[in-house]
């Protein structure tokens, strides 16, 4: 009668970093397994803790005191049955091999990347879509846009009652001005608006041009995000006093 040596088994190998299907032979020992399962893992020998399961069974430590010559035949190995590698080493002296903040990456020169000319930019250039549209209108002209919309969307006409937005400010006035101001630093229009109360900076002129006409210090010129238009009758000297 001749003896023939056991067929391998293909099991999986799990661990926190893998997950693959091996072939092993029931005759390795237990130490020649742990250093086989070593390149796999990225888990020293020494540090594996190696725990057999099949199907919904509790798991099988494998594990012997003379893993040198105890086989894996001596444990109920399976097709298809998982090994699952646990590192029994402290958390800082392990490989993170899913962190990838420390690996070197490549990034391409600006210069480069514009002259190839199979890359999303060229695409763009190629479709004139975005910046490379001829007719798109500048930033400038988006942030005009912008205040306009602002000013049709809060309803901010000429002759409008309106307040100036609290909590730091709750003046109330009439629109007199709605334009661009050149002498004010900023693109776009402005709201002019005559104070009831001598609380502004002007009387509707900047820097020796007229705007609008009011009196001495009611006048002061505000972005439309500063209006709200509305039903607002002038104050009562109680009233104001009690908003002061």
């Amino acid at each position: 009668m001749s003896l023939h040596a056991a067929a391998d088994i293909p099991l999986l190998i799990i661990s926190a970093n893998s997950s693959s299907e091996r072939r092993i032979t029931p005759s390795w020992s237990i130490a020649h397994f742990r250093s086989r399962l070593e390149p796999i893992t990225g888990i020293p020998a020494s540090s594996q803790k190696l725990t057999l399961r099949v199907g919904s069974q509790d798991g099988t430590a494998i594990e012997a005191a003379d893993e040198e010559n105890t086989q894996l035949a001596a444990f109920p190995l399976q097709a298809y049955a998982e090994i699952n590698v646990v590192d029994t080493r402290p958390p800082s002296a392990r490989t993170d091999f899913s962190d990838l903040s420390s690996v070197p990456k490549y990034t391409m020169p600006t210069t480069e990347y514009e002259t190839r000319s199979d890359s999303v930019l060229a695409w763009k250039k190629a479709q004139k879509l975005g910046r490379f549209d001829p007719n798109a209108p500048s930033i400038e002209q988006q942030k005009i846009h912008a205040l306009e919309r602002e000013i049709e969307e809060r309803g901010l006409t000429l002759q409008a009652r309106v307040r100036l937005l609290p909590p730091t400010d709750a003046r109330r006035g009439t629109i007199a001005f709605i334009g661009p101001v050149p002498e004010i630093p900023g693109l776009g229009p402005w709201i002019g608006i005559a104070l009831d109360e001598p609380t502004g900076k002007n009387d509707g002129s900047v820097k020796g041009k007229r705007y609008f006409t009011c009196a001495a210090n009611c006048g002061v010129f505000v972005r439309p995000e500063r209006v709200e238009a509305g039903d607002f009758p002038p104050l009562e000297l109680g009233e104001d006093m009690e908003e002061l």
